[in-house]
């Protein structure tokens, strides 16, 4: 069995990690130090929430279709096709 951490969890992990470098370096007065810390929490956070959308994503099972509606093929319920849009989208850059 997998234990999953609460989205919350890792985010307030995240947080006190970085406040706690923070505060270190405000009490040293190093404002430079201070600066990078806060450009870097946000970064952390954007790409952390990021990766958590996608880890949410794929564990949601996918809407159940009508009974009476025919299978389809669509990348937005197949994993595999969504995190190959990803990559695909990731290299246009």
């Amino acid at each position: 069995m997998r234990v999953v951490r609460l989205r919350q969890q890792i985010l307030d992990n995240l947080d006190s990690v970085y406040r706690e470098a923070y505060d270190r370096a405000k009490k040293a007065g190093d404002e430079r130090r201070m600066a990078d810390l806060d450009a870097a929490y946000q970064r952390e956070q954007l790409l952390l929430e990021v990766l958590l959308d996608i880890r949410d994503g794929l564990r949601a099972p996918p809407p159940s279709p009508p009974p009476s509606a025919p299978p389809k093929q669509d990348s937005g319920t197949n994993p595999l096709a969504a995190l190959d849009t990803i990559r695909r989208i990731t290299r246009l850059r």
